[in-house]
């Protein structure tokens, strides 16, 4: 398995190829999840573009289909948005917040995605694992896609 910087060039190159945003965050989602085993649900939510207020599912994968709509301030998505932090919970049974998607769901990272200081979107990642974002390495590897996507969308448009 490569090392976290090693995946996190693999997704800067997928980057430079993308023919726009939607593409890059499913490639990011299709080669982070085929990599790293513990990430078992990865997905991009949008902003809705005619409801601020709400996070739309965009390109996903994994074992199961996140909630498709999630209102800021609800759930662990909408937490990460409405607070504008990462949100990373080692045991998703013991945050109220967590909206279950999947009774397999251990642990949970989310991370808003800004462009030009506004919220556009976010990338959640589940795992069937408890602690699985424990490790700051985790974290740092998340919130670095997050900054891929934020740079291509501020060059190449939302």
């Amino acid at each position: 398995m490569p090392t976290h910087n090693d995946l996190l060039r693999q997704v800067q190159d997928l980057a430079v190829s993308a023919p726009d945003a939607r593409v890059l965050m499913q490639r990011i989602a299709d080669h982070v999840h085929s990599v790293m085993s513990r990430y078992n649900s990865i997905s991009f939510r949008l902003v809705d573009e005619t409801d601020p207020g709400l996070l739309v599912l965009g390109p996903y994968t994994g074992s199961f289909s996140p909630h498709p709509r999630v209102s800021l301030g609800q759930g662990l998505c909408g937490a990460a948005a409405s607070e504008g932090k990462t949100i990373v919970v080692d045991d998703v049974s013991q945050d109220a917040r967590y909206l279950s998607g999947s009774s397999m769901v251990k642990s949970e990272i989310v991370v808003p995605i800004f462009v030009r200081g506004k919220l556009v979107a976010e990338i959640d990642i589940q795992s069937y694992f408890a602690g699985t974002f424990s490790d700051a390495r985790d974290r740092s590897f998340v919130e670095a896609c997050g900054a891929v996507v934020a740079k291509f969308m501020s060059t190449h448009g939302e």
